[in-house]
């Protein structure tokens, strides 16, 4: 399958979702989830002002959905493809077409959001070209790297392992293997340079749990996007790049080809304990100058920390604005909460999340003046009420022991500064001899002149950040861990933003409101297809588990380490 290239102003794919028996990372078959009968999925690349219309059939035997992350589907929210927030799923033997309006440029991907089928294998890059007219390009050849993290589980029993009640703590390791362009890292092809010219790598992190390093040994990396948004060239010698991530680095080859280099990429998890051979793991690939040239070695860092990372706080915006006024401030935090029946979830604040049985887009457009009051979309769907184009700011507190990936549809938010969090917020395992001061918290970091866009932010171990963004988009948006066991743990959040005017400006497509009929799923009213506030039939909403007794040996609610 070539990859799918169009010049036209409609690019049209047939998508046909369904499962495939595959061994991607070379020693371990498993069923997975491809397109068409192949996997990995062709890269889809589009030019800026093209409708990408992907009409999706299912051979799966549950529902399905797609999303484009990273496109901030403004004026068309049911498309973003969020499975029961802004759409019903696809059920199985049915067909939907997503109309795509290519209004961004740059790197983005397209994934499953239907449950868990992103893990299974239901992702592949896109790519937003520039238009002809924007004039020649700051370099000569794109080259994409996209980076994924293969387990030998299915998403389903790997979920189970850290959700079901009574799980063993921790869970049984599992190391994922890394793979590059959808194959083997270490099977890749040569990557071919030619002296003197310019090549843009497009690193895209389809991981569903762990992170990836990124390096050329003996060249410099200039940045010049974050998540589909042009940053001015910003040197560094590698890029550290997390779940649901997008960076653009331009090489500039050496003037000579008498030796050819090797890239490294690292695949790690520091919330789990190291394993020789396992966590970390490291592939190379090979930087072709000349075919037969010798491999010059470049002399190794002593460790990371000598490494000029990138930082994003450090990134300019191509095209700068200043920080946003604040008109809505929201505060939240990440904990664990462990229930009455002994699973441990994730919330943020004081639900944990989980589908409402009635899609909250759905919800927001056919509950008139009511769609205002968070109530309506039933405590779990964690709805914040957003007012039109009012300036918000969110300060997202992770007082836990591991780090977390946090991904906004509908917007490139501004990161505004990361810092440490109170001491005593910090949630520690009661055993042992640690405390919240035994703790190293992380430094101070702020943005230079004008913040940074993306929409895609790590916060890490007992770190806040805050960012901010201008309500201009009206729909449902998610915010959500993109780390897939916290996902499935309720690590989310849904901005129901401006539902007055998004009813003034959008109405459900007819082809998503029968999808809905086809399931038995309402496709009007509250959480649960009912009028007002009248949330009768709601599934029970999880309880915590009263401090001093979590079932399971452990003597608190708190963040017990370790556990991905």
């Amino acid at each position: 399958m070539a990859p799918a290239v169009c010049r036209a102003e409609r690019v049209e794919l047939e998508w046909d979702i369904g499962y495939v028996q595959v061994n991607r990372d070379g020693y371990n078959s498993r069923r997975a989830i491809g397109v068409n009968g192949a996997l990995p999925i062709p890269p889809v690349y589009v030019t800026h002002g093209d409708v990408l219309a992907i009409k999706v059939h299912n051979s799966l035997d549950v529902p399905t959905a797609i999303h484009a992350h990273g496109l901030f589907q403004n004026g068309t929210s049911y498309y973003d493809g969020a499975g029961m927030v802004t759409q019903c799923g696809i059920p199985p033997g049915a067909n939907f077409t997503y109309e795509l309006a290519a209004n961004q440029v740059g790197t983005f991907w397209i994934h499953g959001h239907y449950r868990h089928q992103n893990s299974d294998g239901l992702r592949t890059p896109l790519v937003i070209r520039p238009p002809p007219s924007s004039g020649p390009a700051d370099y000569d050849e794109d080259i994409l790297l996209s980076l994924e993290d293969w387990y030998v589980q299915e998403s389903q029993d790997k979920i189970a392992e850290v959700t079901a009640p009574n799980a063993p703590f921790p869970p049984k390791a599992t190391f994922p293997y890394a793979l590059i362009n959808g194959y083997n890292g270490n099977d890749t092809k040569p990557i071919r340079f030619t002296p003197g010219r310019r090549y843009r790598f497009r690193l895209i992190s389809m991981s569903i749990t762990e992170w990836f390093k990124f390096r050329i040994p003996g060249h410099v990396l200039e940045v010049i996007e974050t998540d589909g948004i042009r940053s001015r060239p910003h040197a560094v010698e590698g890029i550290d790049i997390g779940p649901g991530q997008r960076y653009s680095a331009i090489v500039r080859a050496h003037d000579t080809d008498a030796f050819n280099y090797m890239y490294n990429v690292t695949l790690y998890a520091n919330f789990v304990p190291t394993a020789r051979g396992m966590n970390p793991r490291y592939y190379q690939g090979l930087i072709e100058y000349r075919a037969g040239a010798p491999v010059k070695q470049v002399a190794a860092a002593a460790s990371d920390d000598e490494v000029r990372w990138l930082d994003d706080v450090e990134l300019q915006p191509a095209d700068p604005q200043p920080a946003l006024p604040v008109d809505r401030a929201i505060e939240l935090t990440s904990r664990e909460l462990i229930t009455t029946d002994s699973r441990s979830l994730r919330t943020l604040n004081k639900y944990t999340y989980d589908e409402p049985q009635v899609p909250t887009l759905v919800t927001a457009l056919t509950t008139g003046g009511m769609a205002s009051d968070p109530q309506v979309y039933g405590p779990q769907a964690e709805a914040h009420v957003l007012r039109h184009l009012e300036g918000v700011e969110v300060r997202l507190n992770n007082p836990m022991g591991f780090v977390h990936a946090f991904h906004l549809h509908g917007h490139a938010f501004q990161i505004i500064e990361y810092g440490p969090v109170d001491r005593s917020t910090i949630a520690i395992t009661a055993s042992g001899n640690r405390t919240a001061n035994d703790v190293a918290l992380p430094p101070l970091r702020r943005f230079r002149g004008a913040p940074m866009m993306r929409d895609t932010l790590v916060v890490a171990p007992y770190e806040y950040v805050k960012l901010r963004f201008r309500a201009d988009n009206p729909g449902v948006w998610m915010f959500h861990c993109h780390m897939d066991t916290h996902f499935a743990a309720g690590l989310a959040i849904t901005f129901v933003e401006a539902p007055d005017v998004l009813q003034q400006r959008q109405a459900l497509p007819a082809a998503l409101a029968d999808m809905c009929a086809r399931q038995g799923i309402p496709a009007s009213g509250n959480a649960v297809g009912k009028a007002g506030l009248d949330l009768d039939g709601l599934r029970p909403v999880p309880q915590e588990k009263p401090k001093g007794d979590n079932g399971n040996g452990n003597s608190n609610n708190g963040n017990k380490g370790g556990k991905n």
